[in-house]
Parts: structure tokens; sequence; C-alpha cells
């Protein structure tokens, strides 16, 4: 297994709804408006295994100082491999002179986003309105 990183912003339905779907989000019933989504972000890293589509990362930004991360997921059977870590770095590494990359997970626990040097902030609380089913 190699695992081939790409900076492309484009995906085909069928990529991002299997991606979406293998860790059980939502989001992949959706995936006409994904493969909007994903040419609409500022920074969009993927992982691929041949041409299987195996883990992404995406995140927006206000174009000087502060990033935030929107999704990142791995297919189940590739977890624990690196590849999530990797694409964190690309997008630490895309942001670089930015003086805050944000993530906001839906998880209680934030222990790989810490391994990757995430500081959970208990001062802060993410707050959202969601507008579709989750």
């Amino acid at each position: 297994m190699e695992i081939i990183y790409k900076n492309t912003h484009n995906f085909s339905k069928r990529q991002l709804k299997e991606l979406f779907l293998s860790v059980k989000w939502s989001s992949g019933e959706y995936p006409d408006k994904l493969v909007i989504a994903m040419r609409n972000f500022n920074c969009v890293y993927s992982a691929w295994d041949g041409d299987e589509l195996v883990g992404l990362i995406s995140a927006m930004d206000d174009g000087i100082m502060n990033a935030y991360i929107n999704y990142l997921l791995v297919k189940p059977e590739y977890q624990l491999k690196g590849i999530g870590k990797n694409l964190v770095e690309k997008v630490k590494q895309h942001y670089t002179d930015y003086q805050r990359l944000a993530v906001i997970t839906m998880m209680m626990e934030s222990r790989f986003y810490e391994y990757c040097g995430f500081e959970k902030r208990e001062d802060k609380v993410p707050l959202f309105i969601t507008t579709l089913n989750d």
C-alpha cells in the first residue's frame, strides 16, 4: 500500500459519498453538496490508495490570519497508519504564516488532535446551528 497525497478540489460524488459514509458521517448522504463544498474550500488535501480516495482534510480561511479545519476523515481500514496525521501536517504547513489554525471536533475525545499539536481550551466553547439532519 502506497498512499499518495494530492492537493485537489475535484472529486466525484461516488468518491465523497463512499468516504463520508465509511465513517458514518451523515454528510455522505448529500454527495452533490459535498462536490460543491470541496470546490469552495480554500485548502483541500486528499489521500489515495491507487484510484481509491481513503482520506481527506479541508479547511477554510480569512486569507491572512485565521484558518479552520472543517473535515478530516480517513476510511476505517486505513486508520492508525499515519494518514490523518500526514493530512493535518499538510494543512499546518499550508497555514504556517497564519496566527491561528482551529479545529472543532464533534467527538468528546480529542487526543488525536492534541497529538497533532492542537490544544484544548477550557475557556472556549464551540456553538453550532445545524440545519440538515446529523
